[in-house]
Parts: C-alpha cells; structure tokens; sequence
C-alpha cells in the first residue's frame, strides 16, 4: 500500500524484457534507504518487489503483462521515473490509499498554465473514468492528485510547483502515456451497490 506522495525522482539504469519475464534496475537515494530485498516499491504507479540491491541501485522481475499494461514497457535506460516506498504501519498518509495495481494508461492531452500550477488533461479508458470523480482522487504515474474536472474521456488535474519539481509530472507533455490508478474507496462503493 502506498499514498501517492512520491520521495524521490529516479532514474532506470537497466532494462530487460523476455519472453517469460523481464527485469528492470532503478538508481535512487531516498527510496532504496531503509529497504531490503522483498520490500515493495511503487515505480511509476506500479508495485514491484526489490529482488536485488547493490548499493543505490535497486532491481525488480517485470512480467511481460506489466510491460503490456503500464507504461513500464515505454521506458528507456535513462527515463526518469516516480519512486514511493510502500507504507510502514503506523505512518502517516499524506495522498490518498493507493495500492500500485494500474487500472489503465491515459494519455496527456493537453498542459495549460492557471497562475503558479499547470492544469494537466488527460485521456482515460471507459473503466477507469467510470470510477472518476469531480474533487476525487486519482493517482497518476503514483502521485496521488485531486480531480478538478472529468467528462466522457477525460479528466484534469492541477499541479502545484512543488509536484511539479518533485515529481516527473513537470517534464512530461502532451502525448506522453501515464499510468492511472481510480480510487480504490471508488470501486468498493461501486461493488457495494453492484455497479461494477
């Protein structure tokens, strides 16, 4: 389980995709300190398992579906990504209870300045914005926002500087693909009242 407050821009050091399964090498600071092999990771949105470490340079297993679905499989050696230690009990949440399952990849359609934030619009699958609401929550690429808006299929969010600067939010631009993950309290509701 994660919050969506990210602690630390990463960069991804090695890649390798196989057929049966793939693996992949991140360098950090803030996030590989404290950690041991087996602790869980959100890169990007995605929860992987800490298979090896050597020194600030953590490695995961990557399954050929986690490439497909997430915009894992987009990266290249050098990419920077989003990186989240999982919640230890008794920790503050500061975002939201996110559990590093993407739900979908969106698409940035469009960055538009509103006074010091920039208002970020992107696409989303039909199942994902079926749990999107004005005001809600949303985690994209793991950072935990607030919804301002949503219509049929799309929603915006608006970045402060401080996400801005300490996420990779504030270098990405329309086009690029993001992982969404809907608001877990969402889908329970949904199931609850047989929605789902």
């Amino acid at each position: 389980m994660f919050s969506g407050i990210v602690e630390e821009i990463g960069t991804v050091e090695s890649i390798r995709m196989g057929h049966e399964e793939g693996s992949m090498s991140i360098r950090g600071n803030i996030a590989v300190e404290g950690v041991s092999v087996g602790d869980s990771i959100a890169v990007n949105g995605v929860c992987l398992t800490i298979t090896h470490l050597d020194g600030k340079v953590f490695s995961f297993d990557v399954m050929p579906e986690t490439y497909r679905r997430t915009n894992l499989g987009l990266l290249n050696v050098g990419s920077q990504v989003n990186l989240e230690r999982a919640l230890r009990a008794g920790q503050e949440i500061g975002g939201h209870f996110v559990q590093g399952h993407v739900d979908g990849v969106g698409e940035l359609l469009s960055v538009t300045p509103d006074g010091s934030a920039l208002i970020h619009r992107y696409s989303a699958p039909r199942d994902v914005l079926r749990y999107v609401v004005r005001k809600g929550f949303i985690a994209v690429d793991g950072v935990s926002l607030t919804v301002v808006d949503v219509d049929e299929s799309s929603f915006t969010v608006s970045l402060v500087t401080y996400t801005l600067e300490h996420t990779i939010m504030g270098r990405t631009r329309p086009g690029y693909k993001a992982n969404l993950e809907a608001d877990i309290l969402a889908k329970y509701v949904a199931k609850a009242l047989g929605k789902e």
